[in-house]
This record gives structure tokens, sequence and C-alpha cells, in this order.
């Protein structure tokens, strides 16, 4: 499990160009799927072997002036609830600002570390100027020029420093469900009604869910944790915040989960938090369910379903091998249903197949439709296996890996789940030299 890194500061000093080049300095980011550039504010990045989720408040800021200042400090006490570590970016042009100040002193109540990184200083003259912000009272401050990266390094080696050893767990291996989705769209009344008693309180103001819960079920003979995701702090008319609150709130559940049951309102559609949600899931390599809930509230005729999952699967590319289940949390209308494929993905997710079997099924398959040659060179699969992790990931040993290109890969994953069925599960495909 790792540690959450949040980088916080005002807008414009620079903070999404220093996350961008953290999350894309190393091939193991987890980030790298094609297709997945919908949104840049959470990402995993590590440094001297140490893995961290890195979260970017700055993408979330997008009021007008006057309601930046409270965005800002209810962001940075979010991020200091929420993260293990906080980077707090300054800007060297403009030097100690009051939203700077206003920043430092939040920052100054906080027990967990602090890094204050002043950017931009990318020469003798800035690295001077840098001295003034000691005034903020935060201590040794780290430079750095995001754009080139300079400073990086010496400022990531103290950071995994002080990350505190995350003790891992030992739960009884009970698979974990989280029921995630954006506020209000039902999540607690579902779990509510799987469970048959009001175990949370569910209002119709967005949010009451303070932390995430978590709740044994049994059901089918079948045992799994379910977790409800905290909603957000306080209700608020800001979109941002409340996409900002909700995403980091997700996160935590996302990474512990083995399943999550995405849940959308029926009437809002699969929008952009609940998309950003979704690639949260697939990039943490989770298995997914969509859960269309208050399906009993839309008029419909017998096209509704095909026509509503057509729209939700276009949006979802390229991974669109998910199962999508419309319930109603309200009359209960399939929502054991929804438990029952959830319970079918997560064994989709540890499902193991032999070796012989893969490359019994696919080597003819490749040998009639093998990867297109590169500048007259042919590519030549000889043997496939499913390395020993938890979601599965498939070695393709070949000639020349560097030559397989994304389309192929594609292809040889669609094949995987036409054959063994791995509905609801993100599969990863790896091409390794002989």
């Amino acid at each position: 499990m790792s540690n959450i890194v949040a980088i916080v500061g005002r807008p414009n000093v620079g903070k999404s160009t220093f996350f961008n080049r953290l999350i894309q300095r190393r091939e193991a980011i987890v980030d790298a799927v094609s297709g997945v550039t919908r949104d840049r504010h959470y990402g995993k990045s590590d440094w001297n072997g140490k893995e961290f989720s890195l979260i970017d408040t700055g993408g979330y800021v997008l009021g007008s002036d006057d309601v930046f200042e409270a965005e800002i400090d209810k962001q940075v006490e979010l991020a200091i609830d929420e993260a293990d570590a906080i980077i707090f970016m300054v800007d060297v042009e403009s030097g100690v600002t009051g939203m700077d100040e206003d920043v430092a002193k939040l920052l100054r109540k906080v027990s967990k570390p602090v890094f204050l990184v002043v950017n931009k200083v990318d020469n003798g003259k800035r690295a001077e100027d840098a001295v003034e912000f000691y005034a903020l009272g935060l201590g040794e401050y780290y430079t750095v020029a995001s754009i080139n990266g300079s400073g990086t390094g010496e400022l990531l080696d103290a950071l995994v420093e002080a990350l505190p050893e995350k003790e891992e767990v030992v739960e009884e291996a009970l698979p974990r469900f989280a029921v995630v989705g954006r506020p209000n769209a039902g999540k607690s009344s579902f779990i509510n009604a799987l469970i048959g008693e009001d175990r949370y309180i569910v209002t119709d103001i967005a949010g009451t869910t303070r932390d995430s819960i978590d709740t044994k079920y049994n059901r089918f003979g079948f045992e799994f944790n379910l977790v409800d995701t905290a909603g957000i702090r306080r209700k608020s008319k800001v979109k941002e915040d409340l996409e900002f609150y909700s995403v980091m709130r997700s996160v935590r559940a996302i990474e512990h989960a083995d399943v999550c049951l995405v849940v959308l309102d029926a009437n809002r559609g699969f929008d952009g938090q609940v998309q950003n949600i979704f690639w949260l899931a697939e990039r943490n390599r989770k298995g997914i369910v969509v859960l269309v809930n208050k399906w009993d509230l839309v008029e419909k005729d017998h096209k509704s379903v095909k026509e509503y999952e057509r729209v939700i699967r276009k949006q979802m590319e390229p991974f669109t091998d998910v199962p999508i289940v419309f319930i109603s949390a309200l009359t209960k209308q399939r929502i054991f249903k929804a438990i029952e494929t959830a319970v079918e993905v997560y064994q989709n997710r540890s499902k193991k197949i032999k070796t012989s079997q893969l490359n019994e099924v696919l080597l003819p398959i490749i040998e009639n439709y093998p990867p297109p040659a590169y500048k007259a060179k042919f590519v030549k699969i000889k043997y496939i296996m499913q390395l020993p992790t938890p979601q599965p990931q498939f070695a393709f040993f070949c000639n020349l890996p560097q030559y397989v290109k994304e389309p192929y890969k594609r292809f040889l994953e669609n094949k995987l789940r036409e054959k063994f069925g791995f509905n609801g599960v993100p599969i990863s495909v790896y091409m390794r030299k002989k």
C-alpha cells in the first residue's frame, strides 16, 4: 500500500508541471495506459524503490479569483487530513504573497512532513532570491525548476526518507468491494438496501458519509467486506471542490479494494467525475462493476437499457469489457444481481490460467494474425505465460518485443478476454525478449 503525497500551493506556481514530471519519470507509472489522458491530477511515482501516490491539488481549482482563496484553504486542509506528506510549492518569480502566507499558516500546525519547494529557480541569481521564503516559518526549503527537473532529485531523496513506513496490514483475506462514485449517487442507500438496516444515515445532502466504513457481508455463501467510500466533508456550491474531495477520498478506498462498484445516477449519466473514478480504478488494475442507480426514476422503453449501455461503453473506450447493472437502491431492484456480478468479477480477477492452455489456445491465433512487420523485420511470438501477480498480467515472449505496437497488444488482450473471460478486469500485456 503506498503513501499519499499532496502538492499544494496557490495557482500558477507550477504544481502541474512538477506533478507531470514526477509521474512520467519512470516506465512503472501506472498512468502509462493508452487512452487515459482524461485526468492528470492523480498518479503514481516511485523513487529509490519506494512507491507513492501523488495528488496535484492544482488541477481542481477552476473557480474565479474570489472563490480561489477559500478553495485553496479547503484543499490544503483536506490534503493535510488525507496525505502522508505535503509538498508546498511557491514561485521565486513572484516572491512571498499573501496567499502563500495563508497556506503556510495552515501548514505550520501540522505534524506531518511538509516540504517547502521554491519553483522556477533556474540560475544563481534566483537561488539567492529564494532566501526570502525563510519568512514563511517552515524552515529549510528546496529549490527546483520543474520545467527541466533540476533540484528534484534532492527533494525526492528527502521526501521518500520522510514517508512513514506503511505496515503491511495483515487482515483476514476477505475480498474488499468498494462502493465508489460521485456524491449523492446513492452509494449509502445501496449499502443500506443490501444490509437491510440503516447502518448509514442517508440524507439528501451530498456527502454525509465522513470516512470509509467497512461492513462484513455474507451472501450466496460468499463473505466479503463492503467499503462505503467517504463522500465529502461539507456540502458546497462549488462543483470543483466536490470533485476534488470525492476523488481524493476514493483514491484510498480504490487502492485497497479488489473490486470497485462504481455507482452513478441514471439521470446524470457517466459524467466527468464518474469517469475520473472509473479510470482511477482501471489504472490501479482493480475489478470494476458499473451500477446505474435510480433506474426506477428514468422514463424508458424497450430500447432504453441498450441505448444507455452503448453510450457508457463509448465513453469507457478502450476498456469496454465491464459489466453494467441497472439498479434502484430505493426499490431494491437488482441489488443482489449487482453483488453477484461483483463476486464474478472478483473471481475473474484472481483467475490463473495454465501455461500449457494459454499456448495451446493463443499460439495458433497469433500464427494466423502475426504482429505487423516493422522495417522488414518479422516479430515471432514463441511462448506465453501468466505472471504470478494478484491481477491478470501476461508475458508474451518474442524475438523483437520493441516492435510490437499498442494496437496489436490490444488485439492480444481482446483474444485473452474472448477465450478466457476476464469481464470487468483490466489486463496487462507485456512483450518480453525470448
